[in-house]
């Protein structure tokens, strides 16, 4: 078997994952969800608003104000939502399975034993200067 046809396994077996399942069930649920979905549309129509507003040369800090005020409610509207709640837990927990096959995969290119990595602790900040694991 070549690597790509082991990473192609690799990616079934992502799909099989319960927090890859858990993930797109969530994000189904999101999407399915009428009034969750128009508050999403609303807020996004808010920030456009709020960003042609400042653009303009004789802007109104009244208006910027008032569309920031609701921006910032339709926001805590979203987030407190039951489905976004579940939605934002179940995507934090496949974005650190991605972490940890990003690691292993990461830290194996570099000559780190595979079996060796410990993927608990492990984690990529972006800034190599922290980083003992690479080199």
């Amino acid at each position: 078997m070549d690597i790509i046809e082991m990473t192609r396994e690799l990616g079934k077996a992502i799909q099989q994952d319960d927090r890859y399942l858990a993930y797109m069930l969530a994000r189904q649920a999101n999407d399915e969800d009428e009034q969750l979905q128009n508050l999403i549309k609303g807020f996004n129509n808010t920030r456009v608003q709020l960003q042609m507003e400042i653009a303009k040369p004789d802007k109104d800090d009244d208006k910027v104000q008032e569309l920031n005020e609701s921006i910032k409610s339709s926001y805590k509207l979203i987030m407190d939502n039951p489905r976004m709640i579940a939605y934002n837990a179940a995507k934090t927990g496949f974005d650190e399975l991605m972490s940890q096959i990003n690691t292993v995969i990461s830290m194996s290119s570099n000559g780190v034993d595979p079996d060796s990595i410990d993927v608990t602790t492990a984690s990529c900040s972006g800034d190599c200067g922290s980083c003992g694991g690479c080199h």
